[in-house]
C-alpha cells in the first residue's frame, strides 16, 4: 500500500496583540485629560483665544493664522492654530494639529 503522505498543520499558538496603528490625522489621547479642541473660543479676539488655551494646555504653541493665508498640512500634537477673521477674532473653533 502506498504510503498517505498527511501533513498536519500546528495548532494555531496564540499570537501577541499588537496594538492597532493609529489612522493619520487623529491625536491620541494617551489618557490625557487635556483639551483637543475649543469651540467656545469662536468670536474672542485671538489675544484672549490665546490666553484661555495656555491656561488649559501646557506645551503647545498658539500660532495666529490671518485671512487667506496659506498653511502646512503636516498634523504637530504641540500646535493650536486660530484662524482669524479680518477684524482679529477667531473665525473657526481651534484645535490641536
Amino acid at each position: 500500500m502506498a504510503e498517505e503522505n498527511h501533513q498536519t498543520t500546528p495548532p494555531e499558538e496564540a499570537q501577541p496583540t499588537q496594538p492597532l496603528p493609529r489612522p493619520y490625522g487623529v491625536p491620541s489621547l494617551n489618557n490625557n485629560t487635556e483639551k483637543l479642541e475649543w469651540p467656545e473660543l469662536v468670536g474672542l479676539t485671538a489675544e484672549e483665544a490665546e490666553s484661555k488655551i495656555k491656561q488649559e494646555t501646557t506645551g503647545v504653541r498658539v500660532h495666529v493664522v490671518p485671512p487667506n493665508s496659506f498653511v502646512t498640512m503636516e498634523l504637530r500634537q504641540d500646535r493650536v492654530r486660530l484662524y482669524v477673521d479680518a477684524d482679529g477674532k477667531v473665525a473657526r473653533a481651534p484645535k490641536i494639529g
